[in-house]
């Protein structure tokens, strides 16, 4: 297992190697830069512009050097901790980023936990209750929740609040509380705020753990170890836990390579028509202003929670099945 881990550990920095250098590139892709797009965005407003100002702002963030010497600067620079100089924000990126990780981070744990609470359940009673009218039920809500996108759930959650109650159920805090430090009345606001913006992105995700859940444990239902433990006498439920659940489960700690970056990649949709404070919103207009340093950022922390996941969810199945051999090969 440690002769694993290492290798794997070692696989991991070409890896991100080669996706800092995709994710740079595709940055620059778009034609022109962040000083181009401000000075679109002074002749639009008919503001003049200061061409001594252009240059010295192309000077002062590099953008007058060749690509791979910016990528160097910015790689090198990541490494060590300094993720760069957000141009929109006029901030350090770890401070404009920092500012919305944490409520990204509480939207995301509370609809994971959602999450959890309701498939588990659900999915376990609709696979061993099949062809049941409680699993004909289940089924089909759950296809609802798949086919009804979060977006629209999240207008309409919104126009409902908005008309028949007559409130406003966008951001995460009352707007006494924006911008101003973490106390305790600004937390209770936050977990007032939470309840919409958790059921509005845990929809879709609950659907379709439900799914898996019950598809994945109907395939371990029907195979012999299951037939034999139930002829030897072993009570229904630890039958159920000890073996099926648990070989069905595969699929829970595999997905933990994508559950990392979504934990902080703030459900980008969504928290924009809900006007959330989180960190999705903030990656798209800095995608769009070409803000490259705090979107190249951001981009290279997702993959690094990517690369990390994944070596996690190898390990952890390695462990939950005794099938899965991670150095490959066959025992002799």
């Amino acid at each position: 297992m440690l002769k694993y881990i290492l290798y794997r550990t070692m696989v991991m920095i070409p890896t991100l190697v080669l996706a800092s250098i995709v994710i740079f590139t595709i940055i620059q892709l778009p034609p022109g830069d962040y000083v181009e797009t401000y000075i679109g965005e002074l002749i639009a407003s008919g503001e003049s512009v200061d061409l001594q100002r252009v240059e010295y702002l192309r000077e002062e963030y590099g953008l007058n050097q060749p690509m791979w010497q910016r990528y160097l600067l910015w790689i090198t620079n990541f490494v060590q901790g300094d993720f760069g100089y957000s141009f929109e924000y006029q901030r350090p990126v770890s401070e404009v980023i920092g500012n919305r990780m944490f409520l990204t981070i509480l939207v995301s744990f509370f609809t994971i936990i959602l999450t959890w609470a309701i498939a588990f359940p659900i999915g376990i009673y609709s696979a061993t209750h099949q062809y049941s009218w409680g699993d004909y039920g289940l089924t089909f809500v759950g296809l609802l929740g798949l086919a009804t996108p979060n977006f629209l759930l999240a207008l309409l959650m919104m126009y409902l609040a908005q008309s028949i109650f007559g409130i406003s159920i966008g951001g995460l805090m009352d707007d006494e509380f924006v911008g101003q430090p973490m106390s305790w009345d600004k937390f209770i606001s936050v977990l007032q705020h939470l309840i919409v913006p958790t059921i509005v992105i845990g929809t879709a995700g609950t659907a379709a753990m439900i799914r898996r859940i019950r598809a994945n444990l109907l395939d371990e239902l029907q195979k012999q170890y299951v037939t034999t433990a139930r002829a030897k006498g072993v009570p229904p439920f630890r039958a159920l836990v000890k073996y099926p659940l648990r070989m069905s489960m595969n699929f829970f700690v595999a997905d933990i390579g994508s559950l990392l970056p979504s934990i902080i990649s703030g459900a980008e949709i969504v928290a924009i028509v809900l006007s959330l404070q989180t960190t999705g919103p903030l990656l798209i207009a800095a995608l769009q202003s070409q803000d490259m340093y705090l979107a190249g950022s951001f981009l290279m922390f997702l993959a690094t929670l990517t690369v990390i996941g994944v070596l996690l969810s190898d390990i952890a199945l390695g462990y939950l099945d005794p099938r899965i051999r991670l150095a490959g090969g066959a025992n002799k």
